[in-house]
């Protein structure tokens, strides 16, 4: 793990899902009707986390089966209790290596996971070599340069103003590749030919 990555919630799924499930979740169920996957096929999940994206899968697409892997083995054993059913098969595996054969997946997705996973040229590579010819790949990342996640990015605006160390842990500095030229190009250099496009929710809070 390096410096800054022990900063992120890898590995403590309650504290993750408490933190951001109620936002993966809203983007999760956007991202679905825009990807438009055909039902029935064989799904490949590239970072399951607490199994919130995994959820949706199951729920809204009607697959065949779902193999979701992580690398952290903790997220594994969070999302396999809080997700039921018997077309999924949680896995610790690292994205760079997949388990699955070439071309044995119909549609690989991956969720809030990509920027986090240290090669990541490799990693969609390795998507598109699981993937059968004509199959379908789908991943989203915040749109941190952007201002990514509204509130993310008012934290660490806010923290860098008290210590101004706390700059270099902001995820637009972290990140910058999380925009359409910087994903455009990272599909490029793997061999992907992508369309990237803006998908946003709001972040609303009534009080503090």
């Amino acid at each position: 793990m390096n410096q800054l990555a022990q900063f992120d919630a890898w590995s403590a799924g309650q504290n993750y899902e408490q933190y951001m499930g109620r936002w993966s979740r809203q983007i999760a169920a956007k991202f679905l009707p825009w990807l438009a996957p055909p039902e029935n096929v064989r799904w490949l999940e590239i970072g399951c986390g607490t199994g919130a994206f995994t959820a949706h899968i199951l729920g809204k697409c009607a697959p065949r089966s779902v193999l979701a892997i992580d690398a952290s083995k903790d997220f594994v054993a969070y999302a396999q209790a809080q997700v039921i059913d018997q077309r999924v098969r949680f896995e610790t595996a690292d994205a760079a290596k997949l388990p699955a054969p070439d071309a044995s997946v119909d549609v690989v997705g991956s969720a809030l996971v990509l920027n986090f996973v240290p090669d990541r040229v490799t990693a969609l590579a390795e998507m598109k070599r699981v993937l059968r010819p004509g199959g379908l790949l789908g991943f989203y990342v915040w749109d941190y340069p952007g201002g990514g996640m509204g509130f993310i990015d008012a934290f660490w605006k806010a923290a860098a103003e008290i210590d101004p160390q706390a700059a270099e842990l902001d995820e637009d500095r972290r990140f910058p590749f999380c925009t359409r030229d910087g994903l455009t190009k990272l599909c490029r250099e793997a061999g992907i030919t992508a369309t990237v496009e803006p998908i946003a929710i709001e972040t609303v809070f009534s009080d503090f």
